[in-house]
């Protein structure tokens, strides 16, 4: 019988590779999750995370930062994100480059290099850590919200604000009632990409603060490597159900604030 080549063969490599990297070490997750260290069932990990209140405080420390990198992220970046979409000169990918370049050097050489710097200006990770380590998340996660938004506000359409402005609408309304919906989108994506990758960090607080600032992160590298496999899995499958919930939210959002900015037009 000759062999016929489909091209859904072509998904093969791809199924292998989630196999392997996702689906394989989510189910370790969940088995060590609700195992013991005999791997025999056991809920012992679920209620010492509800229990133990270093574990709440390191996720309340975690979202709070997450919470300020993420809006501090969306001020600095919402109006350079405006300016490089709406720039005249030709030059404006090449700007765009500029914020981006930083990310193509190793995460962990540029969280040396904030830190090198900060203790140059005087902010101790010793003496000031929370700083330190909002100011690191903010300068690694900044190019991930400029990215969306300048996506996004590539593909605003002009036209509409300028009837808003020739309808007699002041510069604050078309704003919020033109510009602000139409870049909504952006909005959600760059809240996705800040938000969770800063609660689950732990290399930016562990390097910037000197080890006083502790995270979600810093909890589970802490675990796994003092072999408590149980209890990292589950802080791990914790933090991997709050991404989800949270991506179902932004998503539902999403569809939301876009029909609704559809129909006003």
């Amino acid at each position: 019988m000759k062999f016929k080549f489909q091209r859904k063969f072509l998904a093969i490599p791809y199924l292998v590779f989630l196999s392997l990297f996702v689906i394989i070490p989510i189910f370790l997750i969940v088995y060590y999750a609700f195992s013991d260290s005999t791997g025999a069932l056991s809920l012992a990990s679920f209620l010492k995370f509800f229990t133990t209140s270093s574990k709440w405080n390191a996720i309340l420390v975690s979202f709070f930062i997450a919470i300020q990198t993420t809006i501090i992220c969306l001020i600095i970046g919402y109006p350079l994100a405006y300016f490089l979409a709406k720039t005249k000169i030709n030059k404006n990918a090449v700007l765009v480059m500029l914020f981006v370049m930083p990310t193509w050097i190793n995460f962990v050489l540029r969280t040396a290099a904030t830190r090198d710097l900060l203790f140059w200006i005087g902010i101790s990770g010793g003496e000031r850590p929370y700083l330190a380590t909002l100011i690191g998340m903010v300068y690694n996660y900044l190019p991930f919200t400029i990215l969306p938004l300048y996506s996004t506000m590539l593909k605003i359409d002009g036209s509409l604000n300028e009837a808003a402005s020739d309808l007699g609408a002041n510069p604050f309304y078309v704003f919020t009632k033109s510009i602000l919906p139409q870049s909504l989108p952006g909005i959600i994506s760059a809240v996705s990409m800040v938000f969770m990758p800063t609660m689950s960090s732990y290399v930016i607080s562990d390097a910037l603060s000197e080890g006083n600032i502790y995270l979600i992160g810093n909890s589970i590298y802490l675990n796994f490597t003092q072999n408590q496999w149980n209890d990292g899995s589950f802080m791990a499958l914790f933090l991997l159900i709050c991404v989800l919930v949270f991506m179902v939210l932004t998503r539902n959002v999403n569809k939301e604030k876009t029909a609704r900015s559809n129909s006003i037009w």
